[in-house]
């Protein structure tokens, strides 16, 4: 019922928008399989209504396989694991320019909420520019008040948190992850 009065009020606001969100409302979380030093599956439920236009391509490109074998290319202590490199983060690829790339779909406009950046949190990555979300995103290790109202919160980790805590750690305060990282290796939508 609240996703019928979401996209009814969408539909008023932007039709647009609407569309957005009717394709991603079969859409409620995804399934990741990971492999690697950490071992397991991790669910999450994804917020429709708090970024729909975020969601939408996130199960977009779950449901087109666009995110199996991607690795974790930044991950730190602490903070957050950091995956969705469809461009140059698959597995067997050019380790070195993992988290340089995106989707081939345009970039997304921030969808700010009050939803906080706590524990198990998956927020989407971006540039400098709150506007350039595509196809990256991270799950918090731990919270991170300062990520609060300045990067989209897309879902959370309902199952799995302690696959999420074993993820293959990076080095240096930019986290990358050299050698074998983690990988996804399958990545599906769930109902």
């Amino acid at each position: 019922m609240r996703r019928l009065a979401l996209a009814l009020a969408l539909l008023a606001a932007s039709p647009a928008l609407a569309l957005l969100a009717a394709s991603s409302a079969l859409a409620t979380g995804l399934k990741i399989e990971v492999a690697g030093e950490a071992s397991g599956t991790v669910t999450i439920e994804l917020f429709e209504d708090v970024a729909p236009a975020h969601v939408a391509r996130i199960t977009e490109l779950a449901r087109a396989g666009a995110y199996d074998n991607v690795v974790f290319h930044r991950v730190i202590e602490g903070f957050m694991a950091q995956t969705g490199d469809v461009q140059y983060g698959k597995m067997g690829g050019d380790m070195r320019r993992a988290g340089g790339g995106g989707s081939d779909k345009p970039d997304l406009r921030a969808e700010f909420s009050d939803r906080n950046f706590e524990r198990g949190v998956i927020g989407m990555a971006r540039s400098s520019d709150p506007n350039s979300a595509n196809s990256q995103f991270f799950i918090m290790f731990a919270p991170a008040t300062h990520l609060n109202g300045q990067y989209t919160v897309v879902g959370r980790v309902t199952d799995g948190m302690a696959v999420v805590d074993a993820i293959k750690r990076g080095s240096g305060s930019s986290g990358a992850v050299s050698g074998r990282p983690d990988v996804m290796t399958s990545v599906t939508v769930i109902p």
